[in-house]
This record gives structure tokens, C-alpha cells and sequence, in this order.
């Protein structure tokens, strides 16, 4: 076989693709690290993570919206490293122009290829827009539309190219959940019924149970850099149904890929070697404390992260970050996708609001490198203050300028909640409060 063409069946590869943008200070911030993957003819494929893995930058690359600083991309064996007629997108903004009409929308996505004749666009058009369920609205402007419709629009302008490979970044995540289940249901029905002219689909989500419901293979992302750290294949026919034990065994397992926290890092260095420089999740005491106080409550201090995260109506973006958090401070625990309180974290849930800061400060000094090493600082300076830049630029040893601000930010909210230490917005100066004589 020639070897520039790819094997049977395969549309697209993606070799070794990193992906860095320059700091103002010239360093480099690294988003993707040897990405691998493969896409081939008639799948669905998931690419699922938390926001910041780098599953849209990687959609954009393929797409030829952002070139990689390096590693290859081969489209049916070409180099991709631009725009390509077989590579359609669908964005979670609908991203309609607002002074065109559907029909005028959707011929957009005919503007400029070769060989067309205005009839042709005309028509084929028509047939997207009758496809994708809006015929009867071909005149009117997206403000008339609802969001679903609006969507079924930007689905009308990708498939009247009749690309190789649909790109989809979070399509459903700005509608609402019976729009959205109704619009993911037609769309997986004109797939099966080999009615979309589309011959792959490739879906950024952050939504497990969508990934499973759609897709012929899940590939999790990891985070800081994104890379692929499973690759799951989904061997369940169509359509799918969310009670089946299969499906649901399917979910949970993702949901303890995803939860589990790494105690190294790729090179083999453990993560309590950072120190200070622990990214820390950006959630506040309250979150926490709403999810301690229904664990014991609802669910006697152990639940299964999958149906509290339906019950609770949270996406992965919104749980798992409380949930990281819980595991940090030793409140709660996850293991087999199910979160199981600790002791300190009943003794939380049950003591009084003094008895709740007193225990959130033990556990932040003993369990929060920068919060104490913060604590160290202030309690040896004369007067015990420090300025909120003096650790911002510490930070930077070991984050991004934007990741040490948001680090810091995170730490001090905690911190003043636990009265571990208090800061002045005004002067940024971080300070501990001098006990009365």
C-alpha cells in the first residue's frame, strides 16, 4: 500500500499534535501535549473533559482554525493545515448572522465552493433546511427563532457541504434539556437512518451521559496539559437506553476515570512535590458545604456520583471541582464512582458555625500547601502583613500568570472563611489580625 494513503475507512489522524501560545512574558503556555488520535468513516467520536483540557483548541485545529505548534494532522492523507471543503462545524453559539435569513444562513455555508451554481445552492439548501426539521421558516430571522431552532440552523449550514467529518463543540450545551434531548434524538436518527450526509462526527462535550448516548468511542481528557487519558469504545447498539445496565455501567465508569485523582504526573513526580503550586478548584465554602449537607442528609453520607450529579441537575464542570475539593480538604473520599463523606467531613455537617471554620482552618493548614506556606509568611513578618504580589510571583514559578492569580484567589477565599488569615481588597495586603490583649 502506498504510504501516503491512509489505511481503509480512516478520514482523519492526528499525530503527536502540541499545541502552546506565547505569554506576554514569553514563556509558553501549553494547552496540548501529544495528542493522538484516529477518525474513521461512519463513528461518532467524543472527545469529553473538563472546561480548559483543550477539547475545543484541538476541534479548532482540526477544523484549520488554529495551526499546532507541532505534530501532524492528516486529512484522507493530506496534510492538514488549513480550512478543509470536507470539514464542516457546528459551534455551542449557534453563530448566526442576525441580519440573514435561514435560507441566507445556511447558503453560507455553500459561499464559495467551486462548481456550484446558484440554483444548486438554492437547492441544496432547501434540502438542509427540510432535513434538519425547519421547512416553513426559510424567511425568517434568527431573533424569531427559539434556541433549538436556532441550532438547527447552524446544523443546516454545516451538513448542506455534505462534509466528511462533522465537528460539534458542545452543540447542545446552551439549550435548554428537552430542546436539547429532542435535537440530539433527530439528529442521532437521521445518523442511524444514513440520512445526514456526513460520513463522521467528531463531539466536544463535558456531558457523560450525552458521550455515552451518542457516541461509538469516548476519549477522556486530561487537563494542564490536555492530553488523551482513555479511550473508551461504546459497543451499545442504537438507540440507547439510559436504564440499560450496560449504559448505565458505561457512565459510571467514566465518572471513575474522571474523578480519580492522580498522585503523579506523566514525568513520574509525585503531585505533593508541587507544593504551592497545587491548582486548587475554583469552588467556594458554600459549594462544599451544600454538597457535605446533602450527602448526609439525602444520602446518609455516601451516594453514587452519577445519580447525584442528575439529582442535583450538575454537570461534570460544575460537580467535580466541589468534589475535588472535598477529597483535598479530607471531608469526603471517591472510589468506585461513589463519594463517601469522611468523619471530619460529619463532623462538619453537624457542628455550628464556629465549630465548622475552626475544623475548615485545621484542614486547610495540614492539607493546603499555599495556605499554609501563606500562614508561615505572615505569622514571621513583623507586623504580619504581605502584599497579594508577593505571592502571585511566587506562583508564577509553577503556574501561568492567569492560573497563579486565580490560585491565589481561590486559597484566600478559603482562608478567610477559616479566618486562617484576612485580605484587603483595597491595598491587596493579606494580613493576620492581631489577637485582642
Amino acid at each position: 500500500m502506498d504510504q501516503n494513503q491512509p489505511p481503509p475507512g480512516e478520514l482523519l489522524r492526528v499525530d503527536g499534535v502540541r499545541k502552546a501560545f506565547v505569554k506576554p512574558d514569553g514563556s509558553e503556555l501549553l494547552v496540548l501535549d501529544r495528542v493522538d488520535l484516529t477518525i474513521n468513516r461512519r463513528e461518532i467520536v467524543g472527545l469529553l473533559g473538563r472546561s480548559g483540557s483543550g477539547k475545543s483548541t484541538l476541534l479548532r485545529t482540526i477544523a484549520g482554525l488554529v495551526r499546532p505548534s507541532s505534530g501532524e494532522l492528516l486529512f484522507k492523507g493530506e496534510v492538514l493545515d488549513r480550512p478543509a471543503a470536507g470539514i464542516a462545524m457546528v459551534f455551542q453559539s449557534f453563530a448566526l448572522f442576525p441580519w440573514l435569513s435561514v435560507l441566507d444562513n445556511v447558503e453560507l455555508g455553500l459561499e464559495g465552493l467551486r462548481g456550484t451554481s446558484r440554483d444548486d445552492v438554492r437547492e441544496r439548501s432547501l434540502n438542509a433546511i427540510e432535513l434538519i426539521g425547519l421547512s416553513g421558516f426559510e424567511s425568517a430571522y434568527p431573533k424569531e427563532l427559539s434556541g433549538g431552532m436556532r441550532q438547527r440552523v447552524g446544523f443546516a449550514r454545516a451538513l448542506v457541504v455534505k462534509p466528511d467529518i462533522l465537528l460539534m463543540d458542545e452543540p447542545f450545551s446552551a439549550l435548554d434539556v428537552l430542546t436539547a434531548e429532542t435535537l440530539r434524538t433527530d439528529f442521532l436518527e437521521l445518523w442511524m437512518a444514513d440520512q445526514a450526509p456526513v460520513d463522521a462526527v467528531l463531539i466536544v462535550t463535558h456531558n457523560i451521559e450525552e458521550a455515552v448516548l451518542m457516541c461509538d468511542r469516548v476519549l477522556v481528557f486530561s487537563t494542564n496539559p490536555g492530553r488523551i487519558a482513555a479511550e473508551i469504545p461504546i459497543p451499545l447498539p442504537h438507540p440507547r437506553d439510559r436504564q440499560d445496565p450496560n449504559f448505565t455501567q458505561l457512565v459510571e465508569d467514566i465518572y471513575v476515570l474522571m474523578t480519580a485523582r492522580p498522585r503523579t504526573s506523566s514525568s513520574g513526580v509525585k503531585q505533593a512535590a508541587i507544593g504551592i503550586g497545587e491548582r486548587l478548584p475554583r469552588v467556594g465554602s458554600n459549594e462544599m458545604a451544600g454538597l457535605l449537607e446533602a450527602l448526609e442528609g439525602d444520602y446518609e453520607g455516601r451516594a453514587d456520583l452519577p445519580e447525584l450529579a442528575q439529582t442535583l441537575r450538575l454537570e461534570i464542570d460544575d460537580l467535580f471541582p466541589i468534589v475535588e475539593a472535598l477529597q483535598l480538604l479530607r471531608f469526603a473520599s471517591v472510589a468506585r464512582g461513589d463519594i463517601r463523606l469522611s468523619a471530619a467531613g460529619r463532623r462538619y455537617v453537624t457542628g455550628d458555625t464556629q465549630e465548622r471554620k475552626q475544623l475548615f482552618a485545621e484542614h486547610l493548614l495540614r492539607e493546603v500547601p499555599l495556605v499554609a506556606h501563606i500562614r508561615r509568611i505572615l505569622d514571621d513578618r513583623p507586623g504580619h502583613r504581605a502584599p497579594w504580589l508577593r505571592f502571585v510571583t511566587e506562583l508564577e514559578d509553577y503556574l501561568s500568570e492567569g492560573e497563579a492569580e486565580t490560585v491565589l484567589q481561590t486559597a484566600i477565599e478559603w482562608a478567610r472563611y477559616g479566618e486562617v488569615f484576612s485580605y484587603d481588597d483595597s491595598d491587596g495586603i493579606l494580613s493576620i489580625e492581631e489577637e485582642p490583649a
